[in-house]
């Protein structure tokens, strides 16, 4: 049987790179709803969806990886039961 890992990490770099590009993401949505020449009520709407906007995409990807895992599972699953049995089996053996 193969005892290949299935957990992936990603980098130091990677990872940093990634929260660092949504703070700025962010803090520009941010600057640019506080600072444009609007109502409040419209400025706080937009505040809104923006937060709804950025949960909705956390949700999204994380639903997204755990089918992505699940799938990974029931692959291994399956390669270790054909692996049992190509391992059990004896072409050789008479009938």
């Amino acid at each position: 049987m193969s005892d290949t890992p299935v957990k992936q990490q990603s980098t130091a770099a990677f990872y940093g790179q990634a929260v660092a590009s949504f703070a700025v993401a962010m803090a520009a949505t941010a600057i640019g709803i506080f600072r444009l020449n609007a109502d409040a009520w419209v400025r706080a709407f937009l505040a809104i969806a923006v937060l709804y906007l950025v949960t909705s995409a956390f949700t999204l990807a994380k639903v997204i990886r755990d089918r992505q895992e699940a799938g990974q599972i029931v692959s291994r699953v399956d390669q270790a039961r054909l692996e049992k049995l190509l391992a059990e089996h004896d072409p050789f053996e008479k009938l």
